[in-house]
């Protein structure tokens, strides 16, 4: 019987990070070539010659990019991320190209740097070490506010949303939720209770955003839904960028019509996220002007960057492939009808 040659994979957005990782988990089986570009219809070219492109949350597979993958031969795309919102589902079914994601990678690795973000902007600590290196000892602008009692509430209920609850819980925060699919098992057992989008708002000390982004929820956080909120309100987003209005979460934060924002996401992303700008800044006024709000914490999307999540999305990746390389259906693959 003749052998199975081994799969041809080009790596989008190959960081030096997680070669490494990727590198184990493939054990000298297939044929990889790591790309640093972004995924776009200008960089589809590189793939001609392969069988598999693996991308990223900033990659582009949108209609027009899938459509040049599939004239250049790709018949798999596995993502290294939970989340899909870059990529067309229902095209890439009319076009035959099999679809997988990394759906349970690590939602501790996110749900603890949520809970992170939140700890550094309510105890000030970016500020105190600031003032810490340059001598200064006063705690004047250093008053935060203690998490037990508070009431949080967290949109959206997955397997992130439901770690942060337990980690909340554990602070003796009141937690409440919301969420189309409700797990009332979750909910009795972890004593949470689900609520409305607008009864989460008002009565929240911090909210936490953990959905996905899609149709209903982009720009789910806007004006409307900020004015509902207790001006000492907290907003802490570790899902994507697209759920908030990012114009108009700033006119609220330069208003104080909210007390802060912690992200690890942010709505213009794609070309600036997971590569060094410093000597060539972006010209991105939005972005600017929430690195110079004081009460504004942004990291760059780093939530996942933990050994244990790297280790399980490389490995996630590889079992997607090695399942197409023997012609089976692999548990992680997509279906657009099953996802909405």
């Amino acid at each position: 019987m003749k052998k199975k040659l081994p799969m041809k994979i080009l790596i989008y957005s190959a960081k030096d990070f997680e070669i490494p990782f990727l590198e184990k988990a493939n054990k000298d089986i297939h044929q990889i070539k790591y790309a640093p570009e972004r995924l776009t219809s200008k960089t589809a070219m590189m793939a001609i010659g392969f069988d598999v492109v693996s991308i990223f949350s900033a990659d582009d597979a949108s209609s027009k990019t899938l459509r040049l993958l599939k004239e250049f031969g790709i018949k798999y795309i596995t993502l290294r991320s939970a989340g899909y919102d870059n990529i067309h589902l229902g095209t890439a079914k009319k076009l035959g190209i099999k679809v997988a994601h990394t759906p349970d990678y690590s939602p501790y690795a996110i749900a603890e740097h949520a809970i992170a973000l939140l700890l550094a902007l309510n105890r000030k600590l970016i500020l105190s070490n600031q003032q810490f290196n340059d001598y200064n000892f006063s705690l004047s602008n250093l008053i935060g506010f203690d998490l037990y009692n508070k009431t949080v509430g967290i949109i959206g209920t997955g397997r992130i949303g439901k770690v942060i609850g337990k980690i909340l819980r554990g602070f003796g925060c009141h937690v409440i939720a919301t969420d189309i699919y409700q797990d009332i098992n979750f909910s009795q057992t972890n004593n949470i209770k689900y609520v409305s989008l607008e009864h989460l708002c008002k009565q929240s000390d911090v909210i936490m955003l953990s959905m996905p982004l899609n149709s209903e929820t982009h720009y789910m956080i806007n004006a409307d839904l900020i004015h509902l909120m207790k001006r000492e309100a907290y907003i802490i987003n570790i899902s994507r960028g697209a759920v908030v209005n990012t114009l108009e979460l700033i006119e609220a934060l330069k208003w104080n019509r909210i007390a802060a924002y912690g992200s690890d996401v942010y709505e213009y992303e794609h070309d600036l996220f997971f590569y060094d700008h410093s000597k060539n800044k972006p010209d991105d006024s939005l972005l600017k002007q929430l690195i110079d709000l004081p009460n504004v914490l942004i990291t760059p999307h780093q939530a996942f960057a933990t050994t244990e999540a790297l280790t399980n999305i490389a490995e996630t990746t590889f079992y997607n492939i090695n399942c197409w390389e023997q012609n089976k259906a692999s548990d992680n693959e997509i279906i657009p009808e099953l996802v909405g």
